[in-house]
């Protein structure tokens, strides 16, 4: 995305729409930055989203992965 405003055209419809939305990591793009992936479900199913959140962490380990940091120089 070119901007936070950008990002943020994609994400509110769900969260406006009073769906139950979750986020989770999907790895690091090319440069390092983190990557993520949004899942929606119907409305009433917030107990079957957090469900398939937990199954998607559990065959998956990028929880467990950290960005690079970027070093300054002084």
């Amino acid at each position: 995305m070119d901007s936070y405003h950008r990002w943020m055209e994609i994400v509110i419809p769900g969260s406006l729409g009073g769906l139950p939305v979750l986020n989770v990591p999907v790895g690091f793009d090319a440069e390092g930055r983190p990557m993520g992936m949004q899942i929606m479900g119907r409305y009433g199913d917030d107990q079957r989203v957090l469900e398939f959140g937990l199954a998607y962490e559990l065959i998956t380990d990028f929880l467990s992965q950290r960005p690079r940091l970027q070093s300054t120089s002084a």
